[in-house]
């Protein structure tokens, strides 16, 4: 049996990166300004844009790319082989990307299959989104689906 150590390697910093260890960080890219809380795997060829924060118990697989001001709340979890033969695939070949959007938010627990998530979404915890997010919006269940809108930023009650 190979004892492989947890750690951070081959990771590119931004400014003002700050991770909280332990975590398993590898061959991916943060940057500014960044957040990583503890238990987390994020592998290579991942993304985080500025100002993200990626709560604790997270795993973003390869070819997961994150936006800017976008949060990441506990447990949440990315998925990049569908399974597509009836088991895992043999190698990255088969391993498809995901891009999240600019100011997303995705609630705890949640499992993100490898889509496209546009800027301006809330994903609720729990949720399973398994297609493509194209309007902005709050999006809840399994599978996710819009619930409703979000407020314009500039209206006061």
């Amino acid at each position: 049996m190979k004892n492989i150590a947890s750690g951070i390697k081959n990771v590119i910093y931004g400014k003002n990166v700050c991770v909280i260890t332990p975590t398993n960080l590898y061959g991916c890219i943060l940057e500014d300004n960044v957040f990583i809380g503890p238990f987390t795997e994020i592998q290579k060829d991942v993304k985080i844009g500025a100002n993200t924060r990626i709560q604790s118990h997270s795993f973003i697989c390869s070819l997961v790319n994150i936006g800017q001001n976008c949060f990441i709340a506990h447990g949440v979890m990315f998925i990049n082989d569908l399974f597509e033969n009836g088991y895992p695939s043999n190698d990255d070949k088969g391993w498809k990307t995901t891009t999240i959007g600019n100011n997303v938010s995705i609630g705890s627990n949640a499992t993100i299959l490898p889509v496209r998530i546009c800027d301006d979404v809330v994903i609720g915890a729990g949720s399973v989104v398994t297609k493509d997010i194209t309007q902005s919006g709050i999006y809840a269940g399994n599978p996710a689906k819009k619930i409703r809108s979000l407020q314009d930023k500039n209206q006061c009650k």
